[in-house]
């Protein structure tokens, strides 16, 4: 029997169908700048999936030797499921859907799972010019910066899709409940309000809905509480 998708409301986690599994580890990088990282953290937090939470900081000036042990790219995030490795923050969301299909780590409807995985992989190929100019920054102080060529195209751009999606759903979530779509946008969110780049109603009530969600305030916890610099993620 497949079990009811979990809402983001539920505090509890949930286990796989058919029994036992090897533990899920998921290896991050810093919570404060590490936007790759929030985006599997917050869809497997955000959805009830148990797993083991891994931060290795990127504080030297090549990265941390670390990554290397842990990761085939040397690079964070990273699940590792027994001798499984599984990199890259989408690879990893669905990874871990194919074994957890009754946590709604995807929405239900066929045409709404093709577009979240539409949006999700914009987000993973698209908008270089934002998030090369305005870094993830938990802690930032909300203050705009000089803005090169192209990132308020890339702003116009995810404000349009969260504006179809809310519409098509009803929010507040981009199809209704918290799935891995709003994990993906994530750091987008944190980028809009603390670089001032948005002053649209409905994209500052999306913004807020994210922010209030409890998986996205434990990461925010642990991201202030951090003691690591990054020059260079300080923009």
């Amino acid at each position: 029997m497949v079990l009811p998708p979990v809402m983001w409301q539920s505090s509890g986690r949930i286990k796989r169908n058919g029994g036992s599994m090897a533990k899920l580890a998921l290896y991050v990088g810093n919570k404060n700048y590490s936007s790759w990282s929030l985006r599997p953290w917050l869809a497997l937090e955000g959805c009830g999936i148990p797993f083991e939470d891994v931060v290795i900081p990127f504080d030297f000036p090549a990265g941390n030797p670390k990554f290397r042990e842990i990761s085939p790219t040397g690079r964070v995030p990273v699940l590792h499921h027994g001798e499984i490795r599984v990199w890259e923050s989408l690879a990893i969301i669905e990874y871990v859907a194919e074994l957890y299909p009754q946590a709604g780590i995807w929405p239900e409807n066929r045409e709404d799972r093709a577009r979240a995985r539409s949006y999700s992989m914009e987000m993973l190929a698209g908008f270089r010019a934002l998030r090369g100019a305005c870094p993830m920054n938990i802690r930032r102080p909300v203050k705009a910066i000089a803005l090169p060529d192209g990132v308020m195209d890339d702003v116009a751009r995810i404000e349009t899709i969260w504006r179809e999606a809310i519409a098509r759903s009803g929010g507040p979530f981009l199809f209704g409940r918290f799935t891995a779509a709003d994990a993906m946008f994530a750091p987008v969110v944190n980028r809009l309000e603390v670089y001032e780049l948005t002053t649209d109603p409905g994209t500052l009530a999306y913004m807020e809905a994210v922010k209030a969600h409890p998986a996205f305030r434990k990461w925010e916890e642990a991201a202030r509480a951090e003691p690591w610099i990054v020059p260079e993620d300080e923009a």
